[in-house]
């Protein structure tokens, strides 16, 4: 009995001396959780870019909140081009989800924010380096990029690029072409040089292709017009430019010839903004398609830094506070040789009235050179890119 006292007594001061052992080297530091990763990655057909290994379904937490209504999604840089569109919620309960689609430039892997959850998720890991540009599918299911390979980068690829790994079908349109254009049913395709320019159009998922137009004119650049085709001469502070409402392949003239001019048509093509300068100044105008009457607008601004709502009742801009003179607008804008402070506007075409939306300065203290505006059908967010640091922007309307 004794002796198995002593044995219990002893295990007891071996107890003893262990927690106080592991109080004295460990109780201190600070613990370490390592969260459980999944490094397999869903493969969706044949791809022509190679993936990295990451997890795409891994939420992330770099959107900042400046404002009450102002996120800052990516510190960027981002391709200019996103997709603001509504999706079902993931909760049954809520109603329909705004998502900006976007793609990051340094790696072209593709993002989606979810405004209202404040969730940001890379939805495909594709690589592909260099893009230039991108216009997006009205549903964000496939966006069209532009970038430069060759040895002399001279070769200008188009790629449609999945939104999502689970989008199979990517595929390359013809090499070479100048500008692109998508619908919900179509893609433009415009190829241009020396000799004039010619237009293509097919389904989005590039079978079916058929000529749209062709003309003498050179360094075009064209969008859809509703059911026409709106086709301007690229802008030049130092050419007098002119604009065309193009319909089965005829021309007519709509604005021009003017100084740097640039167009933006309406979803229905009924309207159209123009911007050019006169006299070193930036001007604006609003004509109508249907009638060729233009109206002066209070407020101006290169119409690249605009987008319409979805029912052609306004559009926004990025209007600069006040454009520095001394400049040849757009080139020196175009070029990266001036920059604006903007502030966005909204302009009313049914009333006729400019609204003031977000003094992105005095919100953010920071300076706002407006690029790549997108909205939802519902007119409820809108997107931009900042031309200075390619940081991507919402804001709730």
């Amino acid at each position: 009995m004794r002796r198995l006292l002593i044995t219990f007594i002893t295990l007891l001061a071996l107890i003893g001396i262990g927690v106080a052992v592991y109080f004295y080297f460990f109780a201190n530091q600070a613990s370490v959780v390592v969260a459980p990763t999944n490094t397999s990655l869903p493969t969706a057909g044949q791809t022509v870019f190679p993936l990295e290994p990451a997890n795409l379904a891994t939420t992330t937490d770099k959107t900042t909140l400046v404002a009450a209504r102002l996120i800052q999604i990516s510190t960027g840089p981002v391709v200019p081009g996103e997709a603001v569109v509504a999706i079902p919620a993931a909760n049954a309960s809520s109603s329909l989800e705004i998502a900006v689609n976007y793609i990051e430039r340094q790696s072209g892997n593709v993002f989606s924010y979810q405004t209202r959850t404040g969730t940001l998720i890379r939805t495909n890991n594709k690589t592909v380096p260099g893009i230039q540009s991108a216009e997006w599918l009205p549903d964000a299911s496939f966006a069209f990029v532009q970038y430069l390979s060759g040895t002399d980068f001279s070769t200008i690829n188009t790629y449609a690029l999945p939104a999502s790994s689970n989008n199979t079908g990517g595929f390359f349109l013809p090499q070479n072409l100048t500008d692109v254009a998508v619908s919900s049913t179509s893609v433009l395709m415009l190829a241009s040089g020396v000799n004039g320019s010619a237009a293509s159009v097919a389904h989005t998922d590039g079978t079916h292709v058929s000529e749209a137009f062709t003309t003498p004119l050179s360094s075009l650049r064209v969008s859809f017009a509703g059911k026409n085709y709106l086709a301007f001469t690229k802008p030049s502070a130092t050419l007098a430019g002119n604009a065309f409402i193009v319909t089965k392949g005829h021309f007519s003239r709509i604005a021009g010839p003017l100084y740097g001019l640039m167009a933006l048509s309406s979803p229905s093509g009924k309207w159209v903004v123009v911007s050019y300068t006169q006299d070193t100044a930036i001007q604006m105008e609003l004509v109508n398609t249907e009638t060729n009457e233009a109206i002066q607008l209070p407020v101006a601004t290169i119409a690249d830094k605009c987008v319409w709502a979805a029912d052609d009742s306004a559009f926004y801009c990025g209007i600069p506070v006040s454009p520095a003179s001394g400049y040849a607008y757009p080139d020196d804008w175009y070029q990266g040789a001036v920059h604006f402070s903007d502030r966005i506007w909204k302009i009313d075409v049914v009333d006729r009235q400019a609204q003031l939306v977000l003094d992105f300065p005095k919100e953010t203290k920071g300076s706002l050179d407006a690029i790549a505006l997108a909205i939802d059908p519902l007119a409820t967010t809108l997107a931009f890119i900042n031309k200075n640091d390619g940081s991507l922007w919402s804001y709730s309307l």
